[in-house]
């Protein structure tokens, strides 16, 4: 992949285990925990696409607050446990490699940015928590323009701070949604499969796919 001057990538169930914080408490949950936390994921993502359609937006704590009520209603969820699961999200865990793969990456020069549903405070409190403020150049909020991913707008941000062209972009994300989102933008997606998943016919195809950060190191 040649010419690339930015490294962008997405957070959530990227950078950071959008698990962890049910994860964390599968002991209250149970063996439900993770059906539950994929649920949660799921119905998060379902909102923000309606909302951007009905053009009722609501930021994505709201969101993730909104989501989190259903999914502890269907899994008969106490909700002693919701304010604790919600803290738990605002630290979410990076995935092992991702620490020592931004940094290898700061080290060549990349301008290095996420770009990510969260809003500004919910994405430095996650950024700062995991230590990994030093690491970015930007931290890139889809309330900039109000409308969430896959929405072009949201690709343009980068376009527009570091005035440069769509393929000068190699954008990860681990949502095939969104890799097809950026793809068709114009950005070198790559998707991260962590778990061997099956891609979206969304009229792109990535040329790389890899399932760790570590893969990056021979590809940029």
């Amino acid at each position: 992949m040649k010419n690339i001057k930015a490294i962008i990538f997405d957070a959530y169930g990227t950078l950071f285990d959008v698990n962890s914080a049910a994860e964390k408490c599968k002991d209250k949950i149970g063996d439900k925990w993770e059906a539950f936390a994929n649920y949660w994921r799921t119905t998060q993502l379902e909102y923000t696409w309606l909302r951007s359609l009905m053009k009722r937006h609501k930021d994505f704590w709201q969101v993730t607050e909104d989501s989190l009520d259903k999914s502890m209603k269907v899994f008969n969820i106490d909700n002693s446990m919701r304010n604790e699961l919600l803290d738990l999200y605002k630290i979410l865990s990076p995935y092992p490699e991702v620490p020592e793969i931004l940094k290898s990456l700061k080290e060549k020069k990349y301008k290095l940015s996420i770009l990510s549903n969260g809003t500004p405070s919910l994405l430095n409190e996650l950024v700062k928590s995991n230590n990994l403020e030093n690491l970015f150049d930007d931290v890139f909020s889809i309330e900039e323009v109000g409308i969430y991913k896959p929405d072009s707008k949201v690709y343009h941000l980068p376009i527009k701070k570091y005035k440069i062209k769509n393929n000068e972009v190699a954008f990860l994300s681990a949502n095939t949604w969104d890799v097809s989102g950026g793809g068709n933008y114009g950005f070198n997606s790559i998707w991260v499969n962590r778990n061997n998943s099956i891609f979206d016919n969304l009229d792109y195809r990535p040329q790389y796919e890899v399932k760790s950060l570590k893969e990056l190191i021979t590809i940029i």
